[in-house]
């Protein structure tokens, strides 16, 4: 049971990080046109919780790349 827990998490943090990198090829890739991306607002579903948790930690003036950053560093580190 233990191993499935670990898996699973694991397969969580895994899918978080591929959505956080996919998110910031679109950033590129579409500009300013990236909120009209289907895509892109399904990324930014799937990774607000950790953004969210990470913005939490640092000042109120980092920007939002900033916490993108570190939000996929923290998952990296997991």
């Amino acid at each position: 049971m233990l191993v499935f827990l670990i898996g699973a998490l694991r397969a969580i943090v895994e899918m978080l990080g591929l959505c956080l990198i996919g998110q910031g090829f679109l950033h590129l890739l579409a500009g300013r046109r990236r909120q009209q991306n289907a895509i892109y607002r399904f990324f930014d579903l799937l990774t607000a919780p950790p953004r969210k948790l990470t913005a939490k930690l640092l000042p109120t003036e980092a920007s939002g790349k900033a916490v993108g950053v570190l939000t996929f560093l923290l998952l990296f580190i997991l």
